[in-house]
């Protein structure tokens, strides 16, 4: 690293917390609620579908075709249930609009265990702490819910900023919102293009977390690779003289 290091941006998704069940188990408690009787595994196989079918139609969300991170997830939701059988539009709407509120409670997500001593350590050491991360706007909604979201100085969401990773457009916003050059930057999450090779594409440091040794592209360097986040404090302190 080329210049005193000041601040660590951060993924969330799968680097800080994931979700605490599948999405057909998820959907499948809440339309229990209204009556609905469904199979987990087929709610899953639809939605992988239907997922994949509106990031490819309406991508970060619609935002770019005027549709908001809400429509966006109530209408994966209506399409996936629909795909299981459920047609009356009531019910499909009733089971979107609640799951939608339900994923910004804590219950729906997991910590893992070495986020928040993680950040901790990092604050402790006097940087600054930001989230990029391509999510919606309840992102803000849930890091409060799960007791994080006092550790960071602004987040940036693909929905807010209407740009996704791995677009470096979204990483130009937060070195403006650091104010600081791109050598003082270190960003940290779990995806090869979107945390480590698109950081680095504008001067940013990458660190790739890796906790199941899934990542074997040998252009990451072994100092950039991470089985924990608990490597992550003494790895930067070695770049903020």
């Amino acid at each position: 690293m080329r210049g005193p290091l000041r601040w660590v941006l951060w993924d969330v998704k799968d680097t800080l917390l994931k979700v605490r069940s599948s999405v057909g188990e998820q959907y499948c408690k809440e339309a229990e609620r209204v009556g609905l009787r469904l199979d987990a595994s087929e709610v899953d196989h639809a939605f992988r579908q239907v997922y994949q079918s509106y990031s490819h139609r309406h991508p970060n969300y619609g935002v770019s075709h005027g549709l908001s991170g809400q429509a966006w997830w109530t209408g994966v939701v209506r399409e996936t249930l629909s795909q299981c059988r459920v047609q009356d539009p009531a019910l499909l709407n009733t089971v979107a609009n609640n799951l939608y509120r339900n994923f910004c409670n804590a219950e729906n997500w997991e910590v893992f265990p070495d986020s928040v001593r993680t950040l901790e350590k990092c604050s402790c050491l006097g940087l600054k702490l930001g989230v990029v991360s391509n999510f919606d706007s309840r992102l803000e909604a849930i890091l409060h819910s799960c007791g994080l979201l006092s550790h960071f100085s602004f987040l940036i969401t693909s929905e807010e900023a209407g740009v996704a990773k791995p677009s470096p457009a979204i990483f130009n916003q937060a070195l403006k919102k650091c104010g600081t050059t791109c050598d003082c930057v270190a960003h940290v999450g779990d995806h090869y293009v979107n945390d480590y090779l698109s950081p680095r594409s504008v001067g940013i440091h990458g660190f790739l977390l890796d906790r199941h040794n899934k990542h074997n592209q040998a252009d990451i360097p072994l100092e950039h690779r991470l089985r924990s986040l608990d490597e992550l404090p003494s790895r930067l302190q070695q770049h903020m003289d």
